[in-house]
């Protein structure tokens, strides 16, 4: 089985997020699932206003589209809410691709604070 992770948090960030990724991924791996990912380090990135440690990736939903597809996942987890998984989800939804997210953050309760 092949999965393909879509997430905005990835390395070299150090939060919850990553690392239970990466725990995931070990665990996974020792199933012998193949374990794949489409994070903002093959993008362009723009730091995120409030938090400069998340970077946000700048590339357009058809180029999201064409990765996902050349990945050849047998299945999608969309991992977080930012630019890469609404566009993952975007994509698959309207392609009827099946896909499970997950929520790490509770994103209007961290905005207002940091707001």
């Amino acid at each position: 089985m092949r999965i393909l992770m879509v997430t905005d948090a990835w390395r070299p960030q150090v939060n919850g997020v990553v690392h239970t990724l990466e725990r995931l991924t070990e665990t996974l791996k020792s199933f012998d699932v193949a374990v794949e990912f489409l994070t903002p380090n093959i993008f362009r990135t723009l730091p995120l206003p409030t938090y400069p440690d998340i970077r946000l990736a700048l590339t357009t939903p058809g180029h999201v589209a064409r990765l996902i597809d050349a990945r050849k996942a047998d299945h999608i987890h969309i991992v977080t809410e930012g630019p890469l998984g609404i566009m993952a989800r975007r994509y698959c939804r309207k392609a009827g691709r099946p896909f499970t997210t997950s929520y790490h953050t509770r994103f209007p309760e961290y905005l207002s604070a940091r707001l």
